[in-house]
């Protein structure tokens, strides 16, 4: 499906693909949208949620789903049961899409005036515009809803504000936080909102999600299942593996991990790969896959009982991720840390 793109470019766009402002589409998470909707009906609706899952498998398409739901239905009394799905071509659904309707604040990363690329972090900048946001009157009486995508991004002068912001929010207001690493947020911030765990997209869900946009699926049965299988119930995971190498990136990482001795030669030209200039997206599917394969393999180690190896791939996990951090903060020479990361991964997947 070809779509016009009108909601504004962010830090994680992928060509094509339309952005969770625009996305008319939820495939999934019908469970925790009808449990919202029923609790917005019900007037008890919290004053914030944290929508809590993996990476892009449709949490910041469900914030905007609901916002559009809130506005779409002032009065909570007469709302529907379920989210109406939004129609494209109405004024509040483009609104809300290019970030002009006054009821909706979408905080992310921002750009850097300077070097006209997107920071890395979510500012304290950014987080300081929900005051003057909510200090103005809604037009009509509605909710404001303040969505911050994702809130692991913010640093911690950020959390910091968000977190007097949480603590005494105006009425008819709902702050919805975005976070793939439930792990990365203040204790303070988790415990002033409403958790909500929301779930990897089943295969035919995906495939759905896939299908519905021009995502170069393949034909093949078997390379489908193959995509599927990798994307772990997340759609942009899939349409990385599709369109930006990810399947073979994936399987490089695979390999150097699980051999023997670490293939210098392939490591240089994974590195090459993944490090060029202009290949952000292409180093984001490293960084991640790295994680993922530890995460799993700590998990596979707790539930045989080897809580030491668990322990240590732990350890590993939470420092591969200050290193990734570090190196996108600082602007580190990218080829070396993706070298650094894989040497670490082998001897800690072989250790």
């Amino acid at each position: 499906m070809i779509f016009e793109r009108i909601a504004p470019e962010q830090f994680d766009t992928i060509e094509g693909i339309p952005e969770p402002a625009e996305n008319a589409q939820l495939i999934g998470h019908g469970q925790a949208a009808r449990m919202i909707a029923a609790a917005y009906k019900a007037g008890k609706l919290p004053h914030a949620l944290l929508f809590a899952g993996p990476q892009g498998i449709g949490k910041a398409t469900l914030a905007f789903h609901l916002a559009h739901h809130l506005l779409k239905h002032p009065a909570s009394a007469t709302a529907p049961d379920e989210f109406t799905r939004p129609d494209p071509a109405s004024s509040l659904s483009r609104q809300i899409a290019t970030g002009a309707h006054p009821s909706v604040l979408h905080l992310t990363r921002p750009v850097n005036d300077k070097t006209k690329s997107f920071k890395s972090v979510v500012t304290v900048d950014e987080i300081r515009k929900v005051n003057k946001f909510l200090s103005m009157t809604s037009h009509d009486g509605s909710y404001r809803v303040v969505i911050v995508d994702p809130a692991d991004d913010m640093n911690t002068n950020a959390a910091n504000a968000l977190l007097k912001n949480l603590e005494e929010p105006p009425s008819r207001t709902l702050f919805i936080l975005i976070t793939h690493s439930i792990g990365r947020l203040l204790p303070t911030i988790r415990s002033r909102c409403q958790t909500i765990l929301l779930q990897p997209l089943s295969a035919e869900e995906l495939v759905t999600v896939l299908e519905g946009f021009d995502t170069g699926l393949p034909e093949s049965q078997a390379e489908r299942a193959g995509i599927v299988e990798r994307a772990g119930g997340s759609p942009r995971n899939a349409v990385l593996l599709t369109q930006y190498g990810g399947l073979e990136i994936s399987e490089a990482i695979d390999r150097l991990a699980a051999a023997k001795s670490i293939d210098v030669a392939q490591a240089h030209r994974l590195a090459d790969a993944v490090a060029a200039r202009g290949q952000t997206i292409q180093l984001d599917i490293f960084n991640r896959h790295v994680l993922d394969i530890v995460t799993d393999a700590a998990g596979e180690a707790a539930r045989a009982g080897d809580m030491a190896r668990a322990s240590r791939l732990s350890e590993f996990w939470q420092t591969a991720l200050k290193t990734i951090d570090d190196a996108e903060i600082y602007n580190l020479d990218k080829k070396q840390h993706v070298l650094g990361i894989i040497h670490a991964l082998h001897v800690a997947m072989r250790g």
